[in-house]
C-alpha cells in the first residue's frame, strides 16, 4: 500500500491542486469548479489567490521559455538557409537511391504511431 493511500490528502488540497493544474495548462475552464469547492471548505480567498498566482507564473514562464525555443530552433534555421549555396556535386549514379521520409520536424507521430497533423 502506498503512502499516500493510507493517508489521503485533504479535499481542499486536491482541489488547490487542480486549480493550479487547470490553470497552468490552460484548460478551457481554468478551475472554476475548484474554486467553488474551496469556497465551501473555507479556504481563505487569499490563499486561493497565492496558488493562482503561482500557476500563472509557472504557465508564462513556461510559455515565455517555449517561445525562446522556438525563436532559438528558427534562428539556427534560418542562418543555415541563409548559407551561399555550395557548388553542384558531379553527379553520381549510385547516389539516386529512394529515401523514404518519416514525418518532419513539424509532425511527428504519437507513441503509438497515430498522426497528429
Amino acid at each position: 500500500m502506498s503512502e499516500s493511500s493510507a493517508n489521503p490528502l485533504h479535499p481542499s488540497i486536491v482541489a488547490l491542486v487542480s486549480l493550479a493544474a487547470n490553470i497552468a495548462a490552460h484548460h478551457p475552464k481554468q478551475g472554476l469548479c475548484q474554486v467553488d469547492r474551496l469556497k465551501q471548505y473555507g479556504v481563505a480567498p487569499e490563499q486561493i489567490d497565492t496558488v493562482i498566482e503561482i500557476a500563472r507564473h509557472i504557465r508564462d514562464e513556461a510559455a515565455q521559455l517555449n517561445a525562446q525555443n522556438l525563436d532559438a530552433s528558427f534562428d539556427a534555421a534560418y542562418h543555415q538557409a541563409m548559407q551561399p549555396a555550395q557548388p553542384p556535386l558531379k553527379a553520381d549514379p549510385f547516389a539516386n537511391i529512394a529515401v523514404r521520409e518519416t514525418g518532419g520536424a513539424c509532425c511527428t507521430p504519437t507513441a503509438s504511431g497515430q498522426s497528429c497533423c
